[in-house]
Order: C-alpha cells, then sequence, then structure tokens
C-alpha cells in the first residue's frame, strides 16, 4: 500500500524532529506550562467560561491544541527550508516518488510531532484541574485533522519560502496570530460584535472549538459546523501542496 519510498522519508522526517527532543518536544512542553501557570493563576476563580467548567479546565484544552498545531506546522516547515538551503531536497525530488507521497509522508511526520507534543502538554498540564472526556473520538478526530492541516501548510510555507526569515513571518503573522485569536484563551461569545464575526473566518477557531467540545460537551458552535469547516480547509490546503510540489515552484531552479 506503501511505497519503500515513502516510508523511508517518513521515517526520516520522524527521526529528525525525535534526535532533538529536547528542542522539538520538551521545549514547547515547557511554554504550554508558562501559560498555564501564569493565565491559571491570574484568571482562575475570577471567570468561569462554561458552566461548571473552572477556568484551568477550560484552558487546558485550548493548550494542548496549541501546542499541536504549532508543532505540526513547524515540523513541515522548517524540514523542507533546511532541505532548500542545505542543497539536498534534491534527493527528494529525484526518487520516483509521487507527490502525493512526499506531501504525505511530510504532513504524518507533522502529525506525529503535534500528537507527541500535544500528549505531553496534556500529561503535564492535566494535573491542575479535573478533566473530563465527554465525546473522546471528538478530540481524537480534531487533534489528528487539525494536526495535518498545520502540516500541509507547513509543506505550503516550506515550499515558498526561500529563506528562514520568510519563514518566520510566515509563523509570526499568520500562524501566531491566527492561533492566539481562536479562543485559546477565552471564549469568542466575550468578544465585542465586530471580532466575534472576525472569529468565525479563523479556520483555528474550528478546530480548536471542536477539539474542547470533546473534552466538556460544550462549545461556541456546533462539533459539526466545526468538522465540515475543518475538513473543506484540509482538502484546499491539499490541492493548493499538490499544486505548488507538481508545478516545482521556489524548488527547481
Amino acid at each position: 500500500m506503501f511505497s519503500v519510498g515513502f516510508q523511508t522519508l517518513f521515517y526520516k522526517e520522524t527521526l529528525r524532529f525525535w534526535k532533538v527532543a529536547t528542542q522539538t518536544v520538551a521545549a514547547p512542553i515547557l511554554t504550554a506550562m508558562l501559560y498555564l501557570l501564569i493565565f491559571g493563576h491570574v484568571l482562575e476563580g475570577k471567570l468561569e467560561v462554561y458552566p461548571g467548567v473552572s477556568y484551568t479546565a477550560f484552558l487546558i484544552p485550548g493548550l494542548v491544541m496549541m501546542s499541536v498545531l504549532q508543532n505540526a506546522f513547524a515540523n513541515a516547515s522548517s524540514s523542507l527550508i533546511q532541505s532548500k538551503i542545505t542543497g539536498n531536497l534534491v534527493f527528494i525530488l529525484l526518487p520516483p516518488l509521487s507527490h502525493w507521497e512526499i506531501i504525505s509522508a511530510y504532513v504524518l511526520a507533522s502529525v506525529v510531532r503535534g500528537l507527541v507534543v500535544g500528549a505531553g502538554v496534556f500529561v503535564i498540564t492535566a494535573w491542575f484541574a479535573h478533566l473530563s472526556f465527554v465525546a473522546p473520538l471528538w478530540i481524537i478526530v480534531f487533534a489528528v485533522l487539525g494536526a495535518a492541516i498545520l502540516g500541509t501548510m507547513g509543506v505550503i510555507a516550506g515550499i515558498w519560502a526561500e529563506k528562514f526569515d520568510q519563514l518566520a513571518m510566515f509563523q509570526n503573522f499568520l500562524i501566531m496570530p491566527a492561533t492566539f485569536l481562536a479562543g485559546v484563551f477565552y471564549s469568542i461569545h466575550s468578544l465585542p460584535p465586530f471580532w466575534l464575526a472576525v472569529s468565525h473566518f479563523n479556520p483555528f477557531f474550528y478546530m480548536i472549538d471542536g477539539f474542547r467540545h470533546g473534552f466538556f460537551g460544550q462549545s461556541d458552535i456546533s462539533p459539526w459546523t466545526s468538522l465540515a469547516v475543518v475538513s473543506a480547509f484540509f482538502v484546499v490546503l491539499s490541492v493548493i501542496a499538490v499544486n505548488l510540489l507538481r508545478r516545482g515552484y521556489n524548488l527547481r531552479h
């Protein structure tokens, strides 16, 4: 079913981040822990987003999903830009791998890294609040789909960028703001009408809101609506990534 080339590329991408796990896994877990300690300490007991759910409990799924998304993006994008700059990308483009196999290997490795970091964040932060698992299937679906989407975005960014500062611009001006403004630290219904409307155009919001629904059975919108939006977004990004790779955009000079 999967070619040897696909398996080799997937193994290489997984091994790449695991070899430096202190940087790629431990550091994001520490960052999420700091967010929890700061925001949880300041707002615990002062804010209740959902009835019967403490703010710390509300915050934990958001931090877990934020970690999953950001690290899935970082895995594919950093790998591609490093390969382009060092000149070894040719060894990935020359073998008889289809465009779908190349992208799938990068995205699947990104999903693995995102889920590993997310699981680590959850294990560390779950001690600070009581969490329920009302609908665990929703948790799995949105975690995997969200990581796949950001992995695909990482592929697109890695293809587009020609140097590290361009990649940093993509991450700092798109991924980071979209993640922070997606309801990680708050419910969008606490926003003024204008920003409430704007939030509905942010696909990251649907990933985080659907993921959080799996824990509490409560969310800002229906998880089915979130699933439809997220799935459509994934399909669009996948088509874009494959077309860029097929055209050799910024890959063949």
